[in-house]
């Protein structure tokens, strides 16, 4: 599983020319599965999102959670994390879990992010989308957790 955590001011996702998800300053999630992901890999993304710390308190430094600064989460699946570039120029997307199963997984994991008391809007699974946002700091987060 991958996520690219990005910091934001605001963000929205639109398809078809409709707004489906939109928020105010927190994250915007980019989140793709390979096979073999599953609950064990969702519940370790779901833990290091919420607890990390990369919003300024008062002295200036690093060191609020989303929680503490009541933001929000723009979650959005992309399978083309996991495009394997090594050959050619067109990207391969082998690695990239069945879209089912990582739908599914998808839903699991945006539930669990809900579930901790987050507001969480997403975008559409497997559908052609347009994601705006506001980078802020810039402070962009990588997790992959074949690389824990």
């Amino acid at each position: 599983m991958k996520v690219v955590l990005q910091r934001t001011k605001q963000a929205s996702v639109t398809v078809n020319g409709q707004i489906i998800g939109q928020i105010s300053h927190g994250y915007v999630l980019l989140v793709g599965f390979c096979d073999g992901d599953g609950l064990k890999e969702i519940e370790y993304c779901v833990r290091k999102i919420a607890n990390l710390r990369i919003f300024s308190d008062e002295e200036g430094k690093l060191n609020l959670s989303l929680a503490q600064v009541g933001g929000q989460i723009l979650s959005i699946s992309q399978f083309t994390l996991y495009a394997e570039t090594k050959k050619g120029n067109r990207p391969s997307f082998t690695q990239a879990q069945d879209p089912q199963l990582a739908d599914q997984n998808y839903q699991v994991f945006n539930q669990k992010l809900s579930d901790l008391g987050f507001v969480v809007q997403t975008g559409k699974f497997g559908a052609d989308m347009q994601v705006q946002l506001v980078n802020d700091g810039p402070v962009t987060i990588i997790y992959d957790t074949a690389n824990k």
